[in-house]
């Protein structure tokens, strides 16, 4: 069995603050010491979703495990919209559509790991 795997983190208000580290987390070589423990979360690799080179949106699996809000503890995947702004025509919007329908299967994709590890989650809990 492998050992579960934390980091510690210097915090303003806390010290170092030692917490365990989901597998899915890119690190933490982002993070600034100058930071309070509230402020503390975990970051997955961001999935940007493109569109003729531009991005449309990019979604990430996230978790503040001391967010002042319990309900933001758990992990969720954050997404942000893009820039992309253009006048389409006809062509082109199909273009855009296919596009979207192929993002709407990764962010379905993306849904499906969410599930699995909020299910961990809870058998661990």
């Amino acid at each position: 069995m492998t050992e579960p795997r934390t980091v510690t983190l210097p915090t303003l208000d806390h010290g170092d603050v030692t917490l365990p580290e989901p597998s899915w987390c890119r690190g933490h070589a982002d993070h600034r010491p100058d930071s309070y423990r509230v402020d503390l979360d975990h970051k997955g690799p961001a999935h940007e979703l493109r569109h003729d080179g531009e991005v449309l949106w990019t979604a990430f699996l996230g978790q503040a495990p001391f967010a002042t809000d319990p309900a933001r503890r758990g992990t969720d995947l954050y997404v942000e919209q893009g820039s992309y702004a253009h006048s389409l025509d006809g062509p082109s919007l199909y273009d855009l559509a296919a596009t979207l329908d192929t993002h709407a299967d990764r962010l379905r994709d993306l849904a499906d790991q969410l599930d699995r590890i909020r299910e961990e989650a809870g058998r661990e809990a």
